[in-house]
């Protein structure tokens, strides 16, 4: 199994910075893509940001310009840098990796728990 864990969610006003961090551990052979996607109460659950192994990076139009997505393959970690966050970012922040288990031929999406960011003032 790869277990995802998050770090790094928490209460902020309009306007301000947070930084999201996971790390994944567990028997795994290989990660490809890592990255976040977040879920607001009563909406689906959306992509925020992603990078491959070589850093090609994806956003959504919604964050393109304020959030930065970054990691650090030799520690199998991901970052989120999240700046000038609104209220409309207020969601369920949850770490992603694509990843090949050991012994397994195919890769597999792999969630973490979800840590919550909430912009209010």
């Amino acid at each position: 199994q790869v277990q995802l864990v998050e770090s790094g969610g928490g209460l902020v006003q309009p306007g301000e910075s947070l930084s999201l961090s996971c790390a994944a551990s567990g028997r795994f052979a290989a990660i490809g893509d890592m990255g976040w996607y977040r879920q607001a109460p009563g909406k689906q659950r959306e992509l925020v940001a992603t990078m491959g192994e070589s850093g090609g990076e994806n956003y959504a139009d919604f964050v393109r310009g304020r959030f930065t997505i970054s990691r650090d393959n030799a520690k199998n970690a991901v970052y989120l840098q999240m700046n000038t966050l609104n209220p409309e970012d207020t969601a369920l922040y949850y770490c992603y990796a694509h990843s090949r288990r050991r012994g397994i031929p195919w890769f597999e999406d792999y969630w973490g728990q979800g840590t919550q960011v909430t912009v209010s003032s």
